[in-house]
Protein backbone atom coordinates (compact mmCIF):
# COMPACT_ATOMS: atom_id res chain seq x y z
CA UNK A 1 0.00 0.00 0.00
CA UNK A 2 2.87 2.37 0.77
CA UNK A 3 4.57 2.16 -2.63
CA UNK A 4 2.13 4.09 -4.80
CA UNK A 5 1.26 6.50 -1.99
CA UNK A 6 4.95 7.31 -1.47
CA UNK A 7 5.47 8.09 -5.18
CA UNK A 8 2.38 10.30 -5.28
CA UNK A 9 3.38 12.18 -2.13
CA UNK A 10 6.87 12.77 -3.51
CA UNK A 11 5.44 14.37 -6.64
CA UNK A 12 2.74 16.36 -4.83
CA UNK A 13 5.25 17.73 -2.30
CA UNK A 14 7.32 19.40 -4.99
CA UNK A 15 7.14 23.18 -4.86
CA UNK A 16 4.91 24.97 -7.34
CA UNK A 17 2.21 23.83 -9.71
CA UNK A 18 4.56 21.60 -11.71
CA UNK A 19 4.78 19.01 -8.94
CA UNK A 20 1.01 19.12 -8.49
CA UNK A 21 0.43 18.58 -12.21
CA UNK A 22 2.98 15.77 -12.30
CA UNK A 23 1.28 14.03 -9.39
CA UNK A 24 -2.17 14.16 -10.90
CA UNK A 25 -0.89 13.24 -14.37
CA UNK A 26 0.86 10.20 -12.90
CA UNK A 27 -2.29 9.23 -10.99
CA UNK A 28 -4.43 9.62 -14.12
CA UNK A 29 -1.99 7.52 -16.14
CA UNK A 30 -1.87 4.59 -13.73
CA UNK A 31 -5.60 4.65 -12.89
CA UNK A 32 -6.97 5.01 -16.43
CA UNK A 33 -4.04 4.03 -18.65
CA UNK A 34 -4.87 0.33 -19.17
CA UNK A 35 -8.46 0.74 -20.37
CA UNK A 36 -7.60 3.85 -22.45
CA UNK A 37 -4.79 1.91 -24.14
CA UNK A 38 -7.11 -1.03 -24.82
CA UNK A 39 -9.81 1.17 -26.36
CA UNK A 40 -7.35 3.20 -28.43
CA UNK A 41 -5.62 0.03 -29.60
CA UNK A 42 -8.82 -1.47 -30.99
CA UNK A 43 -9.79 1.87 -32.60
CA UNK A 44 -6.37 2.28 -34.23
CA UNK A 45 -6.59 -1.20 -35.71
CA UNK A 46 -9.94 -0.30 -37.24
CA UNK A 47 -8.79 3.13 -38.48
CA UNK A 48 -5.65 1.86 -40.23
CA UNK A 49 -7.45 -1.14 -41.74
CA UNK A 50 -10.10 0.81 -43.64
CA UNK A 51 -8.22 0.87 -46.96
CA UNK A 52 -6.84 -2.67 -46.67
CA UNK A 53 -9.58 -4.87 -45.19
CA UNK A 54 -12.29 -5.40 -47.77
CA UNK A 55 -15.25 -5.32 -47.37
CA UNK A 56 -15.40 -2.61 -44.68
CA UNK A 57 -17.94 -4.41 -42.50
CA UNK A 58 -15.22 -6.89 -41.49
CA UNK A 59 -13.65 -4.11 -39.39
CA UNK A 60 -16.93 -3.58 -37.55
CA UNK A 61 -17.19 -7.34 -37.01
CA UNK A 62 -13.70 -7.36 -35.47
CA UNK A 63 -14.39 -4.42 -33.14
CA UNK A 64 -17.75 -5.80 -32.01
CA UNK A 65 -16.24 -9.24 -31.42
CA UNK A 66 -13.50 -7.74 -29.22
CA UNK A 67 -16.07 -5.65 -27.31
CA UNK A 68 -18.11 -8.74 -26.49
CA UNK A 69 -14.98 -10.66 -25.50
CA UNK A 70 -14.09 -7.90 -23.02
CA UNK A 71 -17.62 -7.58 -21.65
CA UNK A 72 -18.39 -11.27 -21.14
CA UNK A 73 -14.91 -12.09 -19.80
CA UNK A 74 -15.23 -9.29 -17.24
CA UNK A 75 -18.63 -10.55 -16.10
CA UNK A 76 -17.42 -14.16 -15.93
CA UNK A 77 -14.28 -13.39 -13.93
CA UNK A 78 -16.21 -10.98 -11.71
CA UNK A 79 -17.11 -14.01 -9.59
CA UNK A 80 -13.49 -14.45 -8.55
CA UNK A 81 -11.70 -11.10 -8.88
CA UNK A 82 -12.44 -9.57 -5.47
CA UNK A 83 -12.58 -12.82 -3.54
CA UNK A 84 -9.18 -13.94 -4.75
CA UNK A 85 -7.66 -10.51 -4.09
CA UNK A 86 -8.93 -10.69 -0.50
CA UNK A 87 -7.57 -14.25 -0.15
CA UNK A 88 -4.09 -13.10 -1.24
CA UNK A 89 -4.22 -10.06 1.05
CA UNK A 90 -5.07 -12.28 4.03
CA UNK A 91 -2.22 -14.69 3.24
CA UNK A 92 0.27 -11.84 2.93
CA UNK A 93 -0.94 -10.49 6.28
CA UNK A 94 -0.19 -13.95 7.71
CA UNK A 95 3.29 -13.86 6.09
CA UNK A 96 2.47 -16.87 3.91
CA UNK A 97 4.00 -15.45 0.75
CA UNK A 98 5.18 -18.91 -0.30
CA UNK A 99 1.64 -20.09 -1.23
CA UNK A 100 0.73 -17.03 -3.32
CA UNK A 101 2.17 -18.22 -6.63
CA UNK A 102 0.67 -21.72 -6.40
CA UNK A 103 -2.81 -20.33 -5.65
CA UNK A 104 -2.46 -17.77 -8.44
CA UNK A 105 -1.73 -20.64 -10.81
CA UNK A 106 -4.71 -22.52 -9.39
CA UNK A 107 -7.04 -19.62 -10.10
CA UNK A 108 -5.64 -19.20 -13.64
CA UNK A 109 -6.19 -22.92 -14.26
CA UNK A 110 -9.81 -22.73 -13.07
CA UNK A 111 -10.53 -19.58 -15.08
CA UNK A 112 -8.88 -21.04 -18.18
CA UNK A 113 -11.03 -24.18 -17.97
CA UNK A 114 -14.27 -22.23 -17.37
CA UNK A 115 -13.54 -19.66 -20.08
CA UNK A 116 -12.39 -22.39 -22.46
CA UNK A 117 -15.63 -24.32 -21.96
CA UNK A 118 -17.86 -21.26 -22.36
CA UNK A 119 -15.86 -19.78 -25.24
CA UNK A 120 -15.51 -23.10 -27.02
CA UNK A 121 -19.22 -23.94 -26.85
CA UNK A 122 -20.18 -20.41 -27.92
CA UNK A 123 -17.82 -20.47 -30.88
CA UNK A 124 -19.01 -23.93 -31.90
CA UNK A 125 -22.77 -23.40 -31.73
CA UNK A 126 -23.35 -19.64 -32.08
CA UNK A 127 -21.19 -18.95 -35.14
CA UNK A 128 -21.91 -21.82 -37.56
CA UNK A 129 -21.48 -19.63 -40.64
CA UNK A 130 -18.02 -18.29 -39.69
CA UNK A 131 -14.70 -19.90 -40.55
CA UNK A 132 -13.08 -22.46 -38.26
CA UNK A 133 -10.09 -20.16 -37.79
CA UNK A 134 -12.30 -17.27 -36.64
CA UNK A 135 -14.04 -19.49 -34.12
CA UNK A 136 -10.74 -20.82 -32.77
CA UNK A 137 -9.38 -17.28 -32.40
CA UNK A 138 -12.63 -16.15 -30.76
CA UNK A 139 -12.45 -18.91 -28.14
CA UNK A 140 -8.70 -18.44 -27.61
CA UNK A 141 -8.98 -14.67 -27.21
CA UNK A 142 -11.80 -15.11 -24.70
CA UNK A 143 -9.65 -17.43 -22.58
CA UNK A 144 -6.63 -15.12 -22.72
CA UNK A 145 -8.70 -12.03 -21.90
CA UNK A 146 -10.31 -13.77 -18.92
CA UNK A 147 -6.87 -14.69 -17.58
CA UNK A 148 -5.67 -11.09 -18.13
CA UNK A 149 -8.42 -9.73 -15.85
CA UNK A 150 -7.35 -12.11 -13.08
CA UNK A 151 -3.67 -11.18 -13.44
CA UNK A 152 -4.50 -7.46 -13.64
CA UNK A 153 -6.72 -7.47 -10.54
CA UNK A 154 -4.05 -9.45 -8.68
CA UNK A 155 -1.31 -6.96 -9.58
CA UNK A 156 -3.65 -4.04 -8.79
CA UNK A 157 -4.21 -5.52 -5.35
CA UNK A 158 -0.43 -5.60 -4.93
CA UNK A 159 -0.34 -1.90 -5.96
CA UNK A 160 1.76 -2.62 -9.09
CA UNK A 161 -0.04 0.06 -11.09
CA UNK A 162 3.01 1.29 -12.98
CA UNK A 163 3.92 -2.24 -14.10
CA UNK A 164 0.34 -2.83 -15.28
CA UNK A 165 0.38 0.32 -17.43
CA UNK A 166 3.75 -0.58 -18.97
CA UNK A 167 2.60 -4.13 -19.71
CA UNK A 168 -0.66 -2.88 -21.26
CA UNK A 169 1.32 -0.43 -23.40
CA UNK A 170 3.60 -3.24 -24.58
CA UNK A 171 0.74 -5.67 -25.11
CA UNK A 172 -1.45 -3.29 -27.10
CA UNK A 173 1.49 -1.98 -29.13
CA UNK A 174 2.13 -5.56 -30.23
CA UNK A 175 -1.63 -6.07 -30.72
CA UNK A 176 -1.85 -3.09 -33.10
CA UNK A 177 1.36 -3.99 -34.94
CA UNK A 178 0.43 -7.66 -35.36
CA UNK A 179 -3.13 -6.88 -36.45
CA UNK A 180 -1.95 -4.35 -39.01
CA UNK A 181 0.62 -6.80 -40.42
CA UNK A 182 -2.04 -9.50 -40.71
CA UNK A 183 -4.90 -7.28 -41.92
CA UNK A 184 -4.62 -8.48 -45.57
CA UNK A 185 -6.07 -11.77 -44.27
CA UNK A 186 -9.32 -9.98 -43.35
CA UNK A 187 -11.27 -10.66 -40.17
CA UNK A 188 -9.15 -13.68 -39.26
CA UNK A 189 -5.98 -11.59 -39.64
CA UNK A 190 -7.26 -8.88 -37.31
CA UNK A 191 -8.36 -11.46 -34.76
CA UNK A 192 -5.00 -13.22 -35.03
CA UNK A 193 -3.14 -9.99 -34.30
CA UNK A 194 -5.37 -9.34 -31.31
CA UNK A 195 -4.78 -12.86 -29.96
CA UNK A 196 -0.98 -12.54 -30.30
CA UNK A 197 -0.84 -9.16 -28.56
CA UNK A 198 -3.09 -10.24 -25.71
CA UNK A 199 -1.04 -13.40 -25.22
CA UNK A 200 2.12 -11.31 -24.85
CA UNK A 201 0.33 -9.10 -22.31
CA UNK A 202 -0.82 -12.11 -20.30
CA UNK A 203 2.60 -13.77 -20.22
CA UNK A 204 4.20 -10.48 -19.19
CA UNK A 205 1.87 -10.30 -16.20
CA UNK A 206 2.49 -13.95 -15.31
CA UNK A 207 6.24 -13.38 -15.49
CA UNK A 208 5.92 -10.43 -13.10
CA UNK A 209 3.97 -12.56 -10.62
CA UNK A 210 6.61 -15.32 -10.89
CA UNK A 211 9.32 -12.77 -10.16
CA UNK A 212 7.50 -11.22 -7.20
CA UNK A 213 6.28 -14.43 -5.53
CA UNK A 214 8.57 -17.44 -6.04
CA UNK A 215 7.31 -20.67 -4.49
CA UNK A 216 8.04 -24.39 -4.32
CA UNK A 217 4.50 -25.61 -5.20
CA UNK A 218 3.15 -25.18 -8.69
CA UNK A 219 -0.64 -25.37 -8.14
CA UNK A 220 -2.73 -25.10 -4.98
CA UNK A 221 -6.44 -24.56 -4.38
CA UNK A 222 -6.43 -23.10 -0.87
CA UNK A 223 -8.60 -20.26 -2.18
CA UNK A 224 -11.49 -22.73 -2.50
CA UNK A 225 -11.53 -23.60 1.21
CA UNK A 226 -14.91 -22.64 2.67
CA UNK A 227 -13.50 -20.72 5.64
CA UNK A 228 -11.33 -18.63 3.31
CA UNK A 229 -14.08 -17.77 0.85
CA UNK A 230 -16.08 -14.53 1.13
CA UNK A 231 -19.45 -15.05 -0.65
CA UNK A 232 -20.21 -11.32 -0.43
CA UNK A 233 -17.07 -10.51 -2.47
CA UNK A 234 -17.86 -13.22 -5.02
CA UNK A 235 -21.27 -11.72 -5.75
CA UNK A 236 -20.07 -8.13 -5.47
CA UNK A 237 -17.55 -8.61 -8.29
CA UNK A 238 -20.17 -10.24 -10.48
CA UNK A 239 -22.86 -7.63 -9.73
CA UNK A 240 -20.55 -4.67 -10.37
CA UNK A 241 -19.37 -5.93 -13.77
CA UNK A 242 -22.89 -6.97 -14.74
CA UNK A 243 -24.24 -3.55 -13.73
CA UNK A 244 -21.57 -1.76 -15.77
CA UNK A 245 -22.61 -3.62 -18.94
CA UNK A 246 -26.34 -4.18 -18.35
CA UNK A 247 -27.57 -1.06 -20.15
CA UNK A 248 -25.23 -1.76 -23.09
CA UNK A 249 -26.58 -5.29 -23.54
CA UNK A 250 -30.16 -4.03 -23.36
CA UNK A 251 -29.51 -1.49 -26.11
CA UNK A 252 -27.58 -4.08 -28.14
CA UNK A 253 -30.46 -6.55 -28.13
CA UNK A 254 -33.40 -4.15 -28.36
CA UNK A 255 -34.38 -4.43 -32.06
CA UNK A 256 -35.14 -0.73 -32.56
CA UNK A 257 -31.76 0.50 -31.24
CA UNK A 258 -29.39 -2.07 -32.70
CA UNK A 259 -28.38 -4.11 -35.70
CA UNK A 260 -26.86 -7.55 -36.21
CA UNK A 261 -23.10 -7.50 -36.90
CA UNK A 262 -21.76 -11.06 -36.81
CA UNK A 263 -23.47 -14.25 -35.69
CA UNK A 264 -25.64 -13.42 -32.64
CA UNK A 265 -23.56 -10.32 -31.81
CA UNK A 266 -25.29 -6.97 -32.19
CA UNK A 267 -24.27 -3.34 -31.77
CA UNK A 268 -26.09 -0.07 -31.12
CA UNK A 269 -24.66 2.80 -33.12
CA UNK A 270 -26.96 5.30 -31.42
CA UNK A 271 -25.75 4.30 -27.93
CA UNK A 272 -22.17 3.05 -28.36
CA UNK A 273 -20.48 6.21 -29.65
CA UNK A 274 -21.72 8.60 -26.92
CA UNK A 275 -20.98 6.21 -24.04
CA UNK A 276 -17.45 5.61 -25.37
CA UNK A 277 -16.73 9.35 -25.55
CA UNK A 278 -18.31 9.88 -22.13
CA UNK A 279 -15.98 7.38 -20.47
CA UNK A 280 -12.95 9.28 -21.72
CA UNK A 281 -14.12 12.23 -19.58
CA UNK A 282 -13.59 10.33 -16.31
CA UNK A 283 -9.79 10.37 -16.48
CA UNK A 284 -9.46 13.57 -14.33
CA UNK A 285 -11.90 12.18 -11.76
CA UNK A 286 -10.04 8.86 -11.62
CA UNK A 287 -6.78 10.74 -11.02
CA UNK A 288 -8.27 12.65 -8.08
CA UNK A 289 -9.81 9.43 -6.77
CA UNK A 290 -6.43 7.64 -6.72
CA UNK A 291 -4.54 10.60 -5.22
CA UNK A 292 -6.99 11.09 -2.36
CA UNK A 293 -7.40 7.39 -1.59
CA UNK A 294 -3.68 6.56 -1.63
CA UNK A 295 -2.33 9.62 0.19
CA UNK A 296 -4.39 11.49 2.80
CA UNK A 297 -7.09 8.87 3.38
CA UNK A 298 -4.72 5.90 3.71
CA UNK A 299 -2.52 7.88 6.11
CA UNK A 300 -5.32 8.64 8.59
CA UNK A 301 -6.97 5.26 8.03
CA UNK A 302 -3.79 3.52 9.22
CA UNK A 303 -3.35 5.93 12.13
CA UNK A 304 -6.93 5.39 13.32
CA UNK A 305 -6.85 1.58 13.27
CA UNK A 306 -3.31 1.44 14.67
CA UNK A 307 -4.49 3.65 17.53
CA UNK A 308 -7.37 1.26 18.24
CA UNK A 309 -5.16 -1.83 18.14
CA UNK A 310 -2.35 -0.32 20.22
CA UNK A 311 -4.56 1.15 22.94
CA UNK A 312 -4.03 4.87 22.38
CA UNK A 313 -6.04 7.45 24.31
CA UNK A 314 -9.68 8.02 23.40
CA UNK A 315 -8.89 11.64 22.52
CA UNK A 316 -6.21 10.59 20.02
CA UNK A 317 -8.48 7.92 18.51
CA UNK A 318 -11.26 10.48 18.03
CA UNK A 319 -8.81 12.95 16.44
CA UNK A 320 -7.65 10.34 13.91
CA UNK A 321 -11.23 9.34 13.25
CA UNK A 322 -12.20 12.96 12.60
CA UNK A 323 -9.22 13.45 10.28
CA UNK A 324 -10.09 10.27 8.34
CA UNK A 325 -13.74 11.32 7.98
CA UNK A 326 -12.64 14.78 6.83
CA UNK A 327 -10.35 13.31 4.14
CA UNK A 328 -13.17 11.05 2.93
CA UNK A 329 -15.59 13.94 2.56
CA UNK A 330 -12.95 16.18 1.03
CA UNK A 331 -11.95 13.46 -1.45
CA UNK A 332 -15.54 12.82 -2.56
CA UNK A 333 -16.11 16.57 -2.87
CA UNK A 334 -12.99 16.96 -5.03
CA UNK A 335 -14.07 14.11 -7.30
CA UNK A 336 -17.47 15.77 -7.74
CA UNK A 337 -15.82 19.13 -8.41
CA UNK A 338 -13.36 17.81 -11.00
CA UNK A 339 -15.98 15.71 -12.76
CA UNK A 340 -18.28 18.74 -12.77
CA UNK A 341 -15.63 20.69 -14.65
CA UNK A 342 -15.16 17.79 -17.10
CA UNK A 343 -18.91 17.68 -17.68
CA UNK A 344 -19.05 21.40 -18.40
CA UNK A 345 -16.17 21.08 -20.88
CA UNK A 346 -17.95 18.29 -22.73
CA UNK A 347 -21.16 20.36 -22.79
CA UNK A 348 -19.21 23.27 -24.28
CA UNK A 349 -17.05 21.31 -26.73
CA UNK A 350 -19.46 18.47 -27.55
CA UNK A 351 -20.60 19.79 -30.94
CA UNK A 352 -17.00 20.48 -32.02
CA UNK A 353 -15.91 17.02 -30.88
CA UNK A 354 -18.68 15.23 -32.78
CA UNK A 355 -17.98 17.26 -35.93
CA UNK A 356 -14.27 16.38 -35.72
CA UNK A 357 -15.13 12.67 -35.45
CA UNK A 358 -17.73 12.91 -38.24
CA UNK A 359 -20.50 11.82 -35.87
CA UNK A 360 -24.00 13.26 -36.25
CA UNK A 361 -24.99 15.96 -33.77
CA UNK A 362 -28.12 13.94 -33.12
CA UNK A 363 -25.95 12.09 -30.59
CA UNK A 364 -25.43 15.27 -28.52
CA UNK A 365 -28.31 14.82 -26.02
CA UNK A 366 -27.23 11.24 -25.32
CA UNK A 367 -23.59 12.32 -24.97
CA UNK A 368 -24.54 14.91 -22.34
CA UNK A 369 -26.51 12.37 -20.31
CA UNK A 370 -23.76 9.75 -20.58
CA UNK A 371 -21.09 12.20 -19.38
CA UNK A 372 -23.11 12.82 -16.22
CA UNK A 373 -23.57 9.06 -15.76
CA UNK A 374 -19.85 8.39 -16.14
CA UNK A 375 -19.06 11.12 -13.62
CA UNK A 376 -21.47 9.56 -11.12
CA UNK A 377 -19.77 6.21 -11.68
CA UNK A 378 -16.42 7.68 -10.58
CA UNK A 379 -18.06 8.99 -7.41
CA UNK A 380 -19.57 5.54 -6.85
CA UNK A 381 -16.12 3.94 -7.21
CA UNK A 382 -14.76 6.33 -4.58
CA UNK A 383 -17.56 5.42 -2.17
CA UNK A 384 -17.09 1.69 -2.77
CA UNK A 385 -13.38 2.03 -2.10
CA UNK A 386 -14.07 3.61 1.31
CA UNK A 387 -16.49 0.81 2.21
CA UNK A 388 -13.88 -1.77 1.19
CA UNK A 389 -11.27 -0.13 3.42
CA UNK A 390 -13.77 -0.19 6.29
CA UNK A 391 -14.48 -3.87 5.47
CA UNK A 392 -18.21 -3.28 5.01
CA UNK A 393 -18.64 -6.07 2.46
CA UNK A 394 -22.39 -6.53 2.91
CA UNK A 395 -23.01 -2.86 2.23
CA UNK A 396 -20.99 -3.04 -0.99
CA UNK A 397 -22.92 -6.14 -2.04
CA UNK A 398 -26.22 -4.35 -1.39
CA UNK A 399 -25.10 -1.29 -3.38
CA UNK A 400 -23.87 -3.25 -6.41
CA UNK A 401 -27.03 -5.36 -6.35
CA UNK A 402 -29.10 -2.17 -6.27
CA UNK A 403 -27.15 -0.84 -9.27
CA UNK A 404 -27.85 -3.99 -11.30
CA UNK A 405 -31.59 -3.96 -10.60
CA UNK A 406 -32.03 -0.21 -11.06
CA UNK A 407 -29.95 -0.10 -14.26
CA UNK A 408 -31.95 -2.91 -15.88
CA UNK A 409 -35.27 -1.44 -14.71
CA UNK A 410 -34.62 2.21 -15.58
CA UNK A 411 -32.94 1.42 -18.91
CA UNK A 412 -35.93 -0.72 -19.92
CA UNK A 413 -38.28 2.10 -18.95
CA UNK A 414 -36.23 4.59 -21.01
CA UNK A 415 -36.56 2.36 -24.07
CA UNK A 416 -40.31 2.20 -23.55
CA UNK A 417 -40.56 6.00 -23.26
CA UNK A 418 -38.74 6.60 -26.54
CA UNK A 419 -35.57 8.06 -28.04
CA UNK A 420 -35.76 11.31 -26.06
CA UNK A 421 -35.13 9.31 -22.86
CA UNK A 422 -32.25 7.12 -24.08
CA UNK A 423 -29.36 7.19 -21.59
CA UNK A 424 -31.46 8.46 -18.71
CA UNK A 425 -31.90 4.93 -17.38
CA UNK A 426 -28.21 4.45 -16.61
CA UNK A 427 -28.02 8.01 -15.24
CA UNK A 428 -31.00 7.49 -12.93
CA UNK A 429 -29.57 4.17 -11.71
CA UNK A 430 -26.21 5.73 -10.92
CA UNK A 431 -27.82 8.73 -9.18
CA UNK A 432 -30.01 6.49 -7.03
CA UNK A 433 -27.11 4.21 -6.05
CA UNK A 434 -24.72 7.07 -5.29
CA UNK A 435 -27.35 8.80 -3.14
CA UNK A 436 -28.02 5.63 -1.14
CA UNK A 437 -24.25 5.00 -0.78
CA UNK A 438 -23.65 8.52 0.58
CA UNK A 439 -26.47 8.21 3.11
CA UNK A 440 -25.24 4.82 4.33
CA UNK A 441 -21.61 6.00 4.51
CA UNK A 442 -22.62 9.05 6.54
CA UNK A 443 -24.37 6.81 9.08
CA UNK A 444 -21.45 4.41 9.29
CA UNK A 445 -18.93 7.19 9.86
CA UNK A 446 -21.01 8.54 12.75
CA UNK A 447 -20.74 5.19 14.58
CA UNK A 448 -17.25 4.23 13.41
CA UNK A 449 -15.55 4.10 16.83
CA UNK A 450 -18.35 2.03 18.38
CA UNK A 451 -18.45 -0.52 15.55
CA UNK A 452 -14.65 -0.74 15.39
CA UNK A 453 -14.33 -1.52 19.10
CA UNK A 454 -17.20 -4.01 19.01
CA UNK A 455 -15.46 -5.93 16.21
CA UNK A 456 -12.24 -6.37 18.25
Amino acid sequence: MAGIGFELRKLLNKKGYLGLLQGYFYAGLISSGPWVLSILGVLLIGFFSIAVVVPDFLIAQFQVTVTYIMAVSLILTGFIQLGFTRFIADRLFEHKDYIVLANFNGVLLAVTLAAGLLGGLSALFLFPEESVLYRLLLAGSFVVMSDIWIAAIFLSGMKRYKAIVLLFFLGYSITVAAALLMRPFGLEGLMGGFFIGQSVLLWGMVALVLYEFPGADFVRFDWLEVRKVYPSLIWTGFFYNLAAWADKFIFWYYPYTSNQVIGPLRASEIYDFPIFLAYLSIIPGMAVFLVRMETDFVEYYEKFYNAVREGETLQYIEEMRNEMVATIRQGIAEIVKIQGIAILLVFALGPILLDALHISRLHLPLLYVDVVSAGLQVVFLGLLNVFFYLDRRRIVLMLTGLLVVSNVLFTSISLYLGAAFYGYGFAAAMLLTVTVAMLVLDRKLETLEYETFMLQ
